[in-house]
């Protein structure tokens, strides 16, 4: 079931400067930092209350944040909605005919299960379902 806004992606070439800009704008804190091998990206996370800001910097050239990068430069990536099955999200979004880039979820930071809907199904905007190790069974 999706219950709310997980996080805001920013796709971001510097991840060191705009850590330092995103804690100086929002005055937030640094809560976690990894490389995601898998998708070939280098992920920070910073909170501000509840909202979770995502910044996402390539870590290979031909990665699918570099190849945004390079078509549409900095900025907004994709939205997060949290779910607490994200399985079970993405079969029934499918079921009811929604565009999915994932059919089943995968790996993403911090031990979440995720997948994206396409973004042809979400009126332009590249949407995530994001399941928290917490919330597995």
């Amino acid at each position: 079931m999706l219950t709310g806004l997980e996080h805001i992606g920013i796709a971001v070439e510097h991840l060191d400067l705009s850590i330092e800009l995103w804690l100086k704008l929002t005055g937030g804190r640094l809560v976690h930092r990894e490389i995601v091998a898998e998708q070939r990206v280098e992920v920070a996370v910073i909170e501000v209350g509840s909202l979770r800001i995502e910044l996402l910097c390539a870590t290979d050239d031909d990665s699918a944040i570099a190849r945004f990068l390079k078509t549409r430069g900095p900025g907004i990536h994709h939205v997060a909605l949290h779910s607490t099955a994200a399985q079970e999200d993405l079969n029934r979004l499918k079921a009811a005919g929604v565009g999915l880039i994932d059919e089943k979820f995968r790996s993403g930071a911090e031990g979440a299960r995720i997948g994206f809907l396409h973004p042809r199904a979400t009126g332009g905007v590249l949407v995530e379902v994001v399941e928290r190790g917490g919330d597995q069974a």
